[in-house]
């Protein structure tokens, strides 16, 4: 599994984890975070490997067009970006920085 799709898919899952169904949420999270192979998903939940492997597929595309139509990770990615580059041009006024903490303390909950 290539890392960069896993760090996609765990970020995709903080955003929209609850739009998900329980079962979604509990194969993506296993598969994805925990890095559980679809035996071992199958074997917990005693189903096929296969219908592990299809729920997963189409749990992820799911995602996907939820950031497609939502648009939250890119947002906070690049909010983020420009959050960092006031920090760097304004790193002497106070009052800004504070701000910027609170706006970031707003995308951390």
């Amino acid at each position: 599994m290539e890392i960069e799709k896993t760090n996609r898919m765990n970020a995709l899952f903080e955003f929209y984890s609850t739009l998900l169904t329980e079962k979604q949420m509990n194969y993506i999270e296993l598969y994805y975070a925990d890095d559980y192979s679809l035996g071992e998903i199958a074997e917990e939940y005693d189903v096929s490997r296969q219908a592990v492997y299809d729920n997963i597929k189409r749990t992820e595309r799911i995602l996907e067009d939820y950031e497609r139509k939502l648009s939250l990770y890119s947002n906070y990615i690049v909010r983020g970006q420009i959050i960092d580059e006031i920090r760097e041009k304004y790193k002497d006024d106070s009052y800004l920085q504070t701000k910027l903490d609170e706006i970031q303390e707003i995308d951390e909950d």
